[in-house]
């Protein structure tokens, strides 16, 4: 009777465990462990994802992942990932599909030198201009194709670095300009020794080019199945949670990235200048994608005269089903 009872207390136990187990989730980053994603780590250790039932595991991204390949080979069920990349791979058979837009503006922008003899965008023909891949190059394609400027070199056109990610070409002179992010390389430049009276910025923003940047994305087969669209949604709700914690604790906020940063390569007062800089990114965004930002991002990626990003308009491309149902 003794080894019945306990035998049932155990096969009860079990069974108790097992129908209140946390839903695992993956969530791939774009780049780094760095504050751009403090909304993410914050729900983290702030228990936001624990309070939802959830068992969420953050992988870095870095200079040889690409997002929209680990999601599409089933190494994570939600990625971060910039419109145009997600649009771009959406025409060419990968169905991504954006839940929600904790970024509502853009951080992009070109930096230039003055002493580069760039003071506006038509001083970029014959120039060297860097720009990131990685599907981080459609936005500069498609604004350089609104400008008529050829990016096959020349006068007429400009040379294209495949720019790594750092700010060297800029500081050694082999580029007249670089990709930079207000939250991130901009000041990686003046930490190199220019002032922002050596420099000149072009936001993309400012040039009615910006995109869509750090949505979150999944792969649409996965929405028909009621248990994903579920975690989804806690997630997304659990994340913005973070997010908007993060925006009004910006040291806090930057301070639990470092704890989680295992490579020890970032400093806290980077950090902490990121994150206020990425705080003026997420506000006014409640996690809801803005169809009008959607149309806009599209609207600069189709703009590309015979070589646009994409060639069609995007059909199911977005959904506010999750955060019609996180928000509620």
């Amino acid at each position: 009777m003794k080894l019945k009872t306990t035998f049932t207390a155990a096969a009860l136990s079990l069974a108790a465990s097992t129908a209140f187990a946390a839903d695992d989730v993956t969530l791939q980053l774009k780049w780094v462990t760095q504050a751009q994603f403090a909304g993410y780590y914050v729900a983290l250790e702030n228990g936001y994802y624990s309070e939802e039932d959830l068992n969420v595991t953050i992988l870095p991204g870095g200079p040889d992942i690409a997002p929209t390949q680990v999601l599409a080979g089933g190494g994570a069920d939600v990625t971060v990932e910039w419109m145009p990349a997600a649009l771009a791979a959406r025409e060419k058979g990968l169905p991504m599909v954006n839940i929600a837009q904790p970024f509502k503006s853009s951080g992009m922008m070109l930096t230039c030198r003055k002493d580069a003899g760039i003071e506006t965008t038509e001083d970029f023909t014959g120039k060297t201009l860097g720009v990131w891949f990685f599907g981080n190059e459609f936005p500069f394609l498609s604004w350089m194709s609104q400008l008529g400027i050829p990016t096959e070199g020349g006068e007429n056109g400009v040379e294209v670095l495949r720019q790594g990610f750092n700010v060297d070409p800029l500081l050694n002179g082999q580029a007249a300009c670089i990709s930079t992010m207000t939250y991130n390389e901009y000041w990686q430049v003046i930490d190199g020794g220019l002032t922002p009276e050596d420099l000149v910025t072009f936001k993309y923003e400012d040039q009615g080019v910006a995109t869509l940047e750090d949505g979150l994305y999944v792969l649409e087969e996965n929405l028909s199945d009621p248990a994903f669209v579920d975690k989804m949604t806690r997630f997304v709700r659990a994340s913005m949670r973070g997010w908007k914690w993060a925006e009004e604790n910006p040291e806090d906020a930057a301070m639990i990235v470092l704890e989680y940063d295992q490579t020890g390569a970032q400093t806290e007062a980077h950090q902490i200048r990121m994150m206020g800089e990425v705080a003026l990114l997420t506000a006014g965004s409640n996690g809801a994608l803005d169809p009008a930002d959607y149309e806009r991002t599209v609207a600069s990626l189709l703009a590309g005269g015979s070589d646009p990003v994409i060639t069609r308009e995007p059909e199911g491309a977005w959904t506010h089903a999750i955060t019609d149902a996180a928000l509620n």
